[in-house]
C-alpha cells in the first residue's frame, strides 16, 4: 500500500482522528481528508458546554491546527463536497467536477439534524445546534438573555437549557415524552434529571408537541399541540439526528434502512460490503462482537474509537472493534458518564445504588437475565471503569448486592 493514497470522506472527528491515526501507525502514502464545512475538524461536546456557557470560543474545540495537517503532509480541503463514489473505479468525484483516486476510502460522513417540518420553521431566531457556526451563533444570542423555548428533552437540548439557564435567560421546555430523556434512560431516570433542570428554574411542557413557530420577521412564540403559545425570542430545536448515508447507498454500499437502526453496515472490521472501503462515526452500524449484534452510536467518544480502529483495519492490521459505548454530559451540578447500550424496546429492570437526592449516585440497566446492559454514575467519579467491567463480563448479578454501596462493584 505505500503508493497507494487513502481518501477520507468527512473532516469530522471520525475523519481526522483516522487521519493522524494512520500517521502515528506508518502509513506514509497520501492521505486526503475532505469536509464540507470550512471549520477545521473539531469536536462536538464543548459546543453545547463550554462554548455555550460562553467559557470559550469555538476554536478551543479544533483537534490539530492547519499548521498539524500540513507537518503531517495531510491534504486536507475545506469547503469541499464529495458528490459521488466509483468503488469499482476507486474514484471519488467533488462537487467541483474533480476526481480523487484512492487505493482505500474511510466515509466519516457523521450526522444531519433532523428538522421540523412546521409551519414557521424558518423563521429568523429558530436554531439547531450541530455546527461550530451554529454554536458561536447561539451563545452569542444568550448574551442578550432572551426566553428561550427548547424543543426536545434529549442531551442536546437539555445542555442548551442547562447552559441558558446559566447565562440568565429564562428557559421552557417543550417535549412530547412523559419526561426528559425517556427514550434513552426510561421514565424513573429520565425524571431525574428533569427535577434538576425544575431546581434551576427551567420550565417543562411534557407530553407536548409543536405546531408550528409564530412571527413575522422573527420567532416570538411556540405554538404547542394543547393550543397555546409559549412565547420565545429564541428557540433551539434538538429532536436528534439522521446518519448521512445517501453518498454510500448511492454507491451500491449496504445501508441498514430506518426502520433496522440505519447506517452503514460493516463488520467487526468496520469494512464495508465493498472492498476497500470503510465507514466511521456516527454514520457506521457495526457488528459488535461483545454485544452480538449490530449497533450505532451517535456520541464523541465513539467517533475517535472507530476512527482510530478504521484506520488501523485500512493499514491491514487485524480488528475486532469491540468498545463500549460510552457518553458523558454537563448540566448545572451534574457531572455523569454513561457506559454501555440498551436496544430500544428491551425490557429491562434500573437498579440506583446510592440516593439521588444526594447528588451522586449510580444507575443501572440489567437485562432479564440479570446481566449489566449499561450502567451511569451521577457525580460518583471513578465508577465507570467499573461500570465497563460489569457490561463486559455478561455475568449475572444480585440486584440487591449491586445496589449496596456498602459492596464494592468489583465484589459485586
Amino acid at each position: 500500500m505505500a503508493d497507494e493514497q487513502i481518501v477520507i470522506v468527512g473532516a469530522s472527528l471520525a475523519g481526522a482522528t483516522a487521519a493522524e491515526t494512520l500517521r502515528k501507525d506508518g502509513w506514509s502514502g497520501g492521505i486526503v481528508l475532505i469536509g464540507s464545512e470550512r471549520s477545521l475538524p473539531y469536536e462536538r461536546p464543548p459546543l453545547s458546554k463550554d462554548v455555550l456557557l460562553g467559557k470559550s470560543g469555538t476554536d478551543a474545540a479544533q483537534l490539530h491546527d492547519q499548521q498539524w495537517y500540513d507537518d503531517n503532509t495531510i491534504d486536507l480541503r475545506l469547503g469541499t463536497t464529495v458528490t459521488a463514489i466509483d468503488a469499482a473505479a476507486h474514484t471519488v468525484t467533488l462537487d467541483d467536477g474533480s476526481q480523487v483516486p484512492f487505493g482505500k476510502l474511510l466515509i466519516a460522513t457523521g450526522s444531519r439534524v433532523r428538522e421540523l417540518d412546521v409551519p414557521g420553521a424558518e423563521l429568523p431566531g429558530v436554531n439547531y445546534l450541530r455546527t461550530a457556526e451554529e454554536a458561536q451563533a447561539l451563545t452569542d444570542a444568550y448574551a442578550a438573555k432572551p426566553r428561550v423555548v427548547v424543543v426536545g428533552a434529549g442531551w442536546i437540548g437539555l445542555e442548551a437549557a442547562s447552559a441558558a439557564r446559566e447565562r440568565g435567560c429564562e428557559v421552557t421546555v417543550v417535549e412530547p415524552q412523559s419526561t426528559a430523556l425517556a427514550a434513552v434512560l426510561g421514565e424513573e431516570v429520565g425524571e431525574l434529571f428533569a427535577e434538576l433542570h425544575r431546581q434551576h428554574g427551567v420550565l417543562f411542557r411534557f407530553g407536548t408537541g409543536v405546531e408550528g413557530f409564530e412571527g413575522t420577521d422573527k420567532v416570538t412564540g411556540v405554538k404547542v399541540s394543547a393550543g397555546d403559545v409559549v412565547p420565545a425570542e429564541l428557540v433551539i430545536v434538538g429532536v436528534g439526528v439522521r446518519p448521512n448515508t445517501e453518498l454510500a447507498a448511492a454507491a451500491g454500499i449496504e445501508v441498514a434502512t430506518p426502520d433496522n437502526g440505519s447506517g452503514i453496515v460493516t463488520g467487526a472490521d468496520l469494512q464495508t460490503s465493498v472492498a476497500d472501503v470503510y465507514a466511521a462515526g456516527d454514520v457506521v452500524r457495526w457488528d459488535h462482537p461483545l454485544f452480538g449484534r449490530s449497533v450505532r452510536v451517535e456520541h464523541w467518544q465513539n467517533a475517535k474509537d472507530t476512527g482510530k480502529a478504521a484506520a488501523k483495519s485500512m493499514l491491514g492490521e487485524d480488528v475486532s472493534h469491540d468498545a463500549i459505548p460510552y457518553f458523558f454530559t454537563d448540566q448545572f451540578d451534574l457531572g455523569m458518564e454513561y457506559a454501555g447500550e440498551v436496544p430500544r424496546g428491551t425490557s429491562y429492570q434500573v437498579v440506583l445504588r446510592g440516593d439521588p437526592k444526594s447528588g451522586a449516585y449510580v444507575a443501572f440497566w440489567l437485562a432479564g437475565d440479570k446481566h449489566v446492559l449499561a450502567g451511569m454514575h451521577v457525580n460518583t467519579w471513578g465508577a465507570i471503569d467499573a461500570v465497563r467491567d460489569l457490561i463486559r463480563s455478561g455475568k449475572q448479578v444480585d440486584p440487591a448486592r449491586l445496589a449496596d454501596s456498602s459492596i464494592e462493584l468489583s465484589d459485586v
